[in-house]
């Protein structure tokens, strides 16, 4: 089993990033989760092939071809549809979300949380603050009409705490990312600055690639790429900067981006519904239930949905930094 060394910790605690290769067994942990939005592809492709949308199901692509041909013959990249999240903002009582038992599994892996323990102690909440990305190659993926670039491209640079409010600015909040195939610089691997998490919380400019910390305050100079392997985890401070690149090779690039945090501490997404992932002092609260999990998501979107949006940042475009 891998653990975590002290070595490790010292280096996460002066880089503000450590990836820990091998962690997660690719047979074993990812390969259930793999196989289960295998299911949900078929859902889709059915759906959309009902509508019209696509010609053909193309259930003999395998999956990667097969999103892809879907995402591009559709004109439109369905993310919301395998995400274990809901939008901000516009959430209707049939926004598609998926939150299955192989998803489930793997965010509560004993192995993962050992790590994640190593890092925030053993009272650990599974953060509402996760997504599953499954980035079509740039190629082949739809333009946004609205803002003439992909939908689904390279990640802005930014800080996870940045994406938050501000009431989780005391969290230690940690985050949790890995690959579910190879996720290489072509592909589009995630990049890091290297001790940018001693500069604090910085200024997160809003625009139509979401929120980005201008480059004027943030050095890209100096990023490092972390291509990764199956089973390989990054874990990243919630103040290190950070991107994705672009997805410049022809097959899809696949990851999981989750967040923990220790229970009791604010989540930043107060409308998200979380969980408690491990206790060692109070066993009783541990969230063991797949079913339930979906069911509170359900929930929140059955709330979200009869309600004003929620404030999901404090970010305003008029601060000089954004100039």
């Amino acid at each position: 089993m891998q653990t975590i060394s002290e070595e490790q910790i010292i280096f996460f605690d002066e880089q503000g990033y450590l990836l820990v290769k091998g962690l997660l067994s690719p047979k074993e942990d990812l390969d259930p989760v793999i196989k289960e939005y295998g299911m949900v592809l078929d859902s889709l492709a059915s759906e959309l092939h009902q509508k019209g949308e696509i010609v053909s199901a193309y259930e003999e692509l395998p999956f990667g071809e097969r999103i892809t041909k879907i995402y591009a013959e559709s004109g439109k990249v369905h993310g919301q549809y395998f995400d274990f999240s809901l939008p901000q903002g516009g959430v209707k009582k049939n926004t598609p979300f998926w939150c299955g038992p192989a998803v489930f599994r793997v965010m509560t892996n004993p192995n993962l949380l050992d790590a994640v323990e190593k890092f925030i102690g053993s009272e650990i909440y599974s953060n509402p603050v996760g997504h599953v990305r499954i980035k079509p190659p740039e190629a082949e993926t739809p333009i946004n009409p609205d803002t003439g670039r992909v939908q689904l491209g390279k990640t802005p640079w930014h800080q996870d705490n940045g994406v938050v409010t501000e009431e989780a600015d005391a969290t230690d909040m940690l985050t949790v990312w890995f690959s579910l195939g190879e996720a290489t610089v072509e592909q589009g691997c995630l990049a890091v600055i290297p001790k940018s998490h001693r500069d604090g919380l910085l200024h997160h400019c809003p625009d139509i690639w979401g929120l980005e910390i201008p480059e004027k305050i943030c050095d890209r100079s100096t990023m490092v790429p972390i291509p990764t392997e199956p089973g390989d985890v990054l874990f990243l401070h919630k103040h290190t900067c950070h991107s994705s690149l672009q997805n410049l090779s022809d097959i899809i690039r696949w990851s999981f981006d989750l967040r923990y945090n220790p229970i009791g501490q604010a989540t930043g997404r107060n409308a998200f519904p979380g969980f408690v992932a491990r206790s060692h002092f109070n066993p009783g609260q541990v969230l063991t239930d797949p079913l339930t999990w979906h069911q509170m998501w359900e929930e929140a979107r059955d709330s979200l949905a009869i309600s004003d949006d929620p404030a999901f940042n404090r970010w305003s475009k008029d601060h000089p930094v954004c100039a």
